[in-house]
């Protein structure tokens, strides 16, 4: 059997031929230049991540799931994207689910060999139900854990994304989306942690920002939907609030206080001039939309 050609990301980088013989300012100079490339491989996909996330919007939104599936550097930064959602949008737990080849372990331990488990990556998509999105993170676009994960996810309905470093990915003819900056061969031959890492991070950052912005979960560019757990986030909070409403903070602090810690609510409140009730109840009305709310609210006061 023919071996698989070599993806773009494992082939030799003729530019850091020399780098073991390089000063080091040269050779991080090297490698900056190399990073460089980057976001504008990303720019070139956005058309495909953009129908990525009007999938994970309609999903969310219909009170479905999205769940990354990962091995090694993809995994880890699967993991860390979908843990960030929680405190910075809000998002209950569950809602976008990171699976990583190896399980936990995986995290702060080499499992290298988990890449190659099939029968895990069609277990860790046991869970996920018709009309989920199912986001596969791998950089050389045919890691088996991940090719199983994103086969058993679309036979039980759910949509599939790939995101990856090689546009010629033998996994792409199965998803609905592939999502592939071509970030070209590494500065260290192979080595997907740097080029194609730096690109998946670009991607899932992109990819999960938009959602949530999608979903409400910001007013303007303020995180209106943030969890306060400590003094420095719920002096953000009142921050937020007053930057957004143009109320000094004691005012913030005390609709704060009426209204229980919800910030979303008292940014309405303060803006619409409505009982905490009222914007309460607009913002049930339409699913935590601030723009929306306020519209709600004024059309009913005519």
């Amino acid at each position: 059997m023919d071996e698989a050609p070599l993806s773009r990301t494992e082939q030799r980088n003729p530019r850091s031929a020399a780098i073991d013989r390089m000063p080091t300012l040269d050779l991080l100079r090297l490698i900056n230049t190399e990073d460089r490339q980057v976001p504008d491989a990303v720019a070139d996909v956005l058309p495909e991540l953009s129908v990525a996330v009007d999938l994970a919007v309609a999903a969310l939104s219909a009170g479905c799931r999205v769940h990354y599936f990962g091995a090694g550097t993809s995994g880890r930064i699967a993991v860390l994207d979908a843990a960030e959602l929680i405190p910075t949008f809000g998002l209950e737990p569950g809602r976008v689910v990171a699976h990583i080849a190896g399980g936990s372990r995986s995290l702060t331990n080499p499992s290298e060999d988990a890449e190659d488990d099939e029968t895990a990556g069609a277990a860790a998509a046991g869970d996920v139900a018709a009309g989920d999105v199912a986001v596969g993170v791998t950089a050389s676009g045919r890691t088996p854990y991940v090719r199983a994960a994103l086969v058993t996810a679309r036979a039980r309905g759910a949509h599939t994304v790939l995101v990856s470093a090689n546009p010629a990915s033998p996994i792409a003819s199965g998803v609905d989306v592939h999502v592939a900056p071509d970030t070209g061969p590494e500065v260290v031959t192979g080595s997907t942690r740097m080029k194609a890492g730096t690109a998946q991070k670009l991607v899932l950052n992109a990819f999960s920002t938009a959602t949530m912005v999608r979903l409400g979960r910001t007013y303007s560019n303020l995180m209106t939907d943030m969890l306060a757990s400590n003094a420095k986030l719920r002096d953000r909070q009142l921050r937020i609030l007053s930057e957004a409403t143009g109320a000094d903070p004691a005012q913030c602090r005390q609709v704060l206080l009426a209204t229980g810690g919800d910030a979303k609510v008292a940014l309405v409140t303060l803006i619409s001039g409505a009982t905490v009730q009222a914007a309460g109840h607009a913002l049930a009305e339409t699913d935590g939309h601030v723009h929306q709310a306020l519209r709600l609210l004024d059309h009913q006061a005519d």
